[in-house]
């Protein structure tokens, strides 16, 4: 007679039932500041746009959230991914032509500078931004629970 008393890791599933839907929708999130997942998007999306073109931010906050249509981006979480991209940018280069912000006739724009040197820094940023993100993943796998976070 098999044992059925409950013990620790002896959790035995079953085939699913017939008719068990087999997705699991995600839920929708909404873009935060300084969310590594968040600033991910937001480069990968920038790393596309036209460079030596003033570009409209709320243009690139509607062209994020037609993309990503799981997740909510507002401008404030685009300008504060930009604001730390243009930092990056002046400590590597020394120079504040790289990557411009500032205010156009139909609202904030960025202006990403035409040359050989943008694409490779733009990869590694977003190479940066995606291990972040394999970084806090691996954290919360660690936890043991929710009351530890």
């Amino acid at each position: 007679m098999p044992d059925t008393r409950p013990a620790p890791g002896r959790l035995v599933l079953r085939p699913a039932p017939p008719g068990l839907p087999d997705d699991a929708p995600r839920p929708p999130v909404i873009a935060e500041s300084g969310d590594p997942f968040a600033a991910l998007r937001v480069l990968r999306l920038v790393a596309r746009i036209e460079r030596g073109r003033a570009v409209r931010l709320d243009d690139i906050v509607s062209a994020l959230n037609a993309a990503e249509t799981d997740w909510l981006f507002d401008r404030a979480v685009v300008v504060d991914a930009l604001v730390r991209l243009q930092a990056a940018w002046l400590m590597d280069y020394r120079t504040t032509t790289g990557i411009v912000l500032e205010d156009g006739p139909y609202g904030p724009t960025v202006a990403i500078e035409d040359s050989p040197r943008v694409d490779p820094w733009l990869v590694r940023r977003v190479a940066r931004e995606r291990d972040a993100c394999h970084e806090a993943l691996a954290a919360f796998s660690r936890l043991d629970r929710l009351g530890d976070a």
